[in-house]
């Protein structure tokens, strides 16, 4: 018992540390044996980075550059701007969709010369060789394993003409779930590019960057700030294993250290898991005090024989603490021992699990030792009831087997009374407070330790309900309260377990209910669409179109294609050169001033803007992925449209527009709007991009119309006398009952297998996730209940060996024996379970508070800058109990803990003589 957390503790510390890697270490895992890895940032821009190199500002700020901060096309390193006799090596990435056994795989494109020694610790060979030769890659594991693919199999990027055969596979020591492919320089990124962009797609754009060796003391923080100047961004490895002092870094002088400082822990984190590891010590200390009192209450005899031959009280208490420290000690060795044997044993699936290789088992001896004396500490602090118990018994009384008659401690409930009422007062407290979920923590800890307190007291509540019980459970209720010493313990075992289960589920069930009310679908339930994610699927769609009817129970298919300018491999908002976007031009008096303002909402009073934001022409819209399609009227009956009005207008070939604002004397504007080869600037506010437009009659829906995030219908006729060019992009459709799971794998195969980026979602509402975290926390406050209730009922058993064997000597039936240890155990349990079900409430409702306290001042914020009204502004945070949840709890467990004690219990004992007395 208490070297199972020591496992599990000493375990996790040498894996975390030994997956921290020196920074020699992940330094070679990043360059490799060079000096420096050197990429070009801004052309003519001097910057200053970070000594990591992780990321860089320009010099004065990113406010005093005019130009863009990349560079539009790849461009070689300039060798004169390094020192002379470097040596270089070319290292390119990409990224790209490779076809597989399965489909499409998103894939990472590497190139690298791996036969220079530069690269010596970035890749680990698995099997296989490294490629040379064009036409010859290697590949990682995971894409080997994710593809299906094997070495010696041949593997083609989407788009490419030639096929490379995979000759090696390998890992990167940092990123085990990486999944990349590596070429030769030139024979993979650029060939691909090439035929992509002779197809009319989109090209591959390489990352280049390169590996360099100075020699000497290699690349230092001065030379770094050299290349700076040069716009180029450096990772070194001796800046990176002997990092400059703050003072000696430009940027910190520009710009704030902690602009570019990651978050740490702070103090609330501290306090919250030092909250956590003592309630987790006070949690093990419960379930094996009784432990040690069952041992004690054993050794009862030979205890008295010590006071007999002359030992005192501190005799007594000092053989039971020697006790619990020999087990705590023992704990300690064994589990140290243990966790440290499953991190060695387990390291591969642990590397996995974290995604990076160990430099190497780190073993941190203190660490360990602290882990191992937090063992001792805790079997000691075990002990010390039962140790105080034992003192207290007569010589005579331990000799003869008497527990004589012990008054309740009346100081005790005193103190967790008020403990419970402190921590409720911390609980309200937080709720308004800034710190508001650290003090909900403490507060709830508090009052959990003011329950535990309280126990005993509450126990004895507890037996007033026996005059109802049947003869069975009353002597067991009944024994429970009468020997509170042994039954207490193993109640606040079960009732610390059960409050974080309870607190847990409380919340997560009521965030459940909360997100179920805030669930805002995308289409009407039940309805469906089929959607291609790239511009490129256009001449797959229609056999997708052919593979939904046919593997789903559809109702009414609407197909519907996007409006394209260029080439119709162009997206609906390229600017791309060589293809266009079309967009929907709303009439300037029906615009929004805060958009077309050039300083937004500074240019108006906050009266003025709080208005506007009020005002028809500002409401925010729906998002569709195509808000303007080319369809029929099947589409109205897909998504549910029933309007008259616009059903006849699509049937008579004019378009059906959705949003008021775009529409000026039953007409719309669409402006066709070709991107420019030259880098061109973009329109001022307030000021729409040249163009040609098309002005076309429109049917205008009703306001009470849901669009779905549409904007624009257009009939396939209208389109073409319109000179609007459209390319199949998806469908929208009903279904006929509801899609099983074999019916929704079949789709998603066919999609699959014409390896283009495409999706089927079907609208089925709200689908909570937490059911599985539930049962988990259930399964585990069970499990405690169960171990806490065995151990309270072993004790009461071996209390009650004299009255059991007097009743098997008078013929009580054999069944007797058992019952009564099943319904020992079940009234243990079920008291626990009830006290933690009323501790557990308490946090969740302060959690929950707090969530409405911060939400209703948002709420205020929102109403007085006019982003909502009092009416869409209503906050709504339930504080709903997890009945089921609840239900497995109080009945379940205490139930199935009754069954079990009473299974493994045997029938009858050994007669013997009972003792005198």
């Amino acid at each position: 018992m208490i070297a199972l957390p020591i496992v599990g503790v000493s375990a996790a510390d040498l894996t975390l540390r030994s997956a921290e890697l020196s920074p020699d270490q992940a330094i070679s895992r990043k360059i490799g044996t060079a000096d420096a890895r050197v990429s070009l940032t801004a052309p003519n821009i001097p910057i200053h980075q970070l000594p990591d190199g992780s990321t860089y500002a320009p010099v004065r700020g990113h406010e005093k550059v005019d130009g863009p901060m990349v560079r539009d096309t790849p461009q070689e390193l300039d060798p004169s701007q390094l020192p002379t006799g470097t040596q270089v090596l070319k290292d390119s990435r990409g990224y790209s969709m490779v076809r597989t056994k399965h489909g499409l795989l998103h894939t990472n494109l590497h190139e690298v010369d791996t036969r220079s020694p530069l690269v010596a610790g970035m890749f680990t060979l698995d099997r296989g060789r490294m490629p040379q030769n064009a036409g010859e890659v290697a590949a990682t594991t995971t894409f080997l394993k994710d593809s299906g693919f094997y070495v010696g199999s041949t593997v083609t990027p989407r788009g490419a003409n030639t096929s490379y055969k995979i000759v090696g596979a390998y890992e990167l020591p940092s990123e085990l779930g990486k999944t990349e492919i590596l070429a030769p320089p030139g024979t993979l990124i650029a060939p691909l590019d090439r035929t992509l962009k002779a197809a009319g797609g989109y090209g591959v754009t390489p990352d280049d960057s390169y590996l360099v060796k100075v020699g000497g003391a290699g690349f230092t923080w001065n030379m770094v700030k050299a290349a700076n100047a040069k716009s180029l961004l450096v990772v070194s490895r001796v800046v990176h294993i002997d990092p400059p002092a703050d003072a000696d870094v430009p940027l910190f002088q520009q710009e704030p250290k902690e602009q570019y400082q990651q978050g740490g822990g702070s103090a609330s984190e501290v306090a919250i898991l030092a909250t956590v590891v003592g309630l987790a010590m006070l949690e093990i200390c419960l379930l094996a005090g009784p432990a040690f009192a069952v041992g004690a209450r054993r050794s009862r005899r030979q205890l008295g024989l010590v006071g007999a031959n002359g030992g005192d009280r501190r005799h007594i208490r000092s053989i039971v603490l020697s006790g619990g420290l020999v087990i705590g000690a023992a704990s300690a060795v064994i589990g140290t021992v243990i966790g440290v044997g499953l991190t060695i044993a387990l390291r591969p699936v642990l590397e996995g699990q974290l995604g990076v290789r160990f430099g190497g088992l780190d073993f941190r001896p203190l660490e360990l030792a602290g882990i191992a004396l937090l063992a001792v500490v805790t079997g000691l602090l075990s002990a010390i009831v039962p140790a105080v118990t034992a003192s207290r018994q007569t010589v005579l009384a331990s000799l003869t087997g008497r527990r004589g008659v012990r008054r309740t401690n009346r100081v005790l409930p005193v103190v967790g009374l008020i403990a419970v009422a402190a921590g409720a007062a911390i609980v309200l407290y937080g709720t308004t407070s800034r710190t508001s979920s650290t003090v909900v923590a403490g507060g709830s800890a508090i009052a959990e330790l003011g329950f535990v307190a309280l126990t005993p007291a509450l126990v004895g509540l507890f037996g007033r309900l026996g005059r109802w019980l049947p003869l069975s459970p009353r002597l067991s209720l009944r024994d429970a309260v009468r020997n509170r010493g042994r039954t207490a313990p193993a109640v606040a075992a079960v009732l610390a377990a059960v409050a974080g289960t309870v607190a847990v589920a409380t919340y997560e069930h009521s965030r459940d209910v909360q997100m179920r009310h805030e669930y805002v679908a995308d289409l009407p339930h039940g309805t469906g669409m089929l959607e291609a994610r790239e511009a490129g699927a256009h001449k797959e769609i229609p056999a997708l179109r052919q593979a939904l009817s046919k593997e789903l129970p559809l109702a009414v298919r609407a197909d519907v294609d996007r409006l394209f300018f260029g080439m119709p491999s162009c997206e609906s908002s390229s600017r791309t050169p060589g293809c266009g976007y079309i967009t929907i031009i709303k009439p300037k008096e029906q615009r929004c001033p805060l958009h077309e303002s050039p300083d937004g909402d500074a240019s108006f009073t906050d009266e003025q803007a709080q208005e506007l934001r009020r005002d028809w022409r500002c409401k925010q819209g729906r998002f569709a992925p195509e808000p303007v399609v080319v369809a029929d009227e099947k589409l109205l009956n897909v998504l549910a449209v029933t309007d008259p009005g616009s059903v006849s207008a699509l049937k008579q070939g004019r378009p059906v527009a959705f949003d008021k604002r775009q529409v000026k004397d039953g007409r719309i504007t669409l402006r066709t709007i070709l991107a420019k080869q030259e880098a061109e600037a973009l329109p001022a506010v307030g000021e729409d991009p040249p163009g040609e437009d098309k002005v076309l009659p429109v049917h205008l829906a009703p306001e009470s119309v849901q669009s779905w995030g549409l904007q624009l219908i257009l009939p396939p006729a209208t389109a073409k006398a319109a000179g609007l060019s459209f390319v199949p992009t998806g469908s929208y459709f009903t279904l006929d009952g509801k899609a099983t799971s074999e019916q929704r794998q079949r789709i998603a195969g066919e999609i699959d297998r014409t390896g283009v980026e495409a999706a089927v979602r079907i609208e089925e509402g709200y689908e909570g996730n937490d059911s599985l975290a539930l049962l988990a926390l259930t399964v585990f406050a069970g499990l405690v209940t169960i171990g806490a209730a065995g151990i309270a009922t072993g004790l009461a058993q071996a209390d009650a060996e004299a009255d059991l064997k007097t009743l098997a000597a008078v013929g009580a039936a054999p069944r007797v024996r058992r019952t009564l240890s099943g319904f020992q155990c079940g009234v243990v349990a079920l008291m626990g379970v009830v006290l933690g079900t009323a501790a557990g409430i308490l946090p969740a409702v302060g959690l929950r508070l707090v969530e409405r306290r911060e939400l209703e001042a948002l709420r205020e914020h929102s109403v007085a800058k006019g982003y909502r009204t009092v009416e869409e502004a209503l906050v709504y945070v339930p504080i709903s109990v997890p009945w089921e949840t609840l239900a497995g709890l109080l009945v379940v467990v205490p139930v199935g803990a009754a069954l079990l004690a009473a299974l493994v219990t045997r029938s009858s004992g050994a007669l013997a003589r009972r003792a005198a007395g």
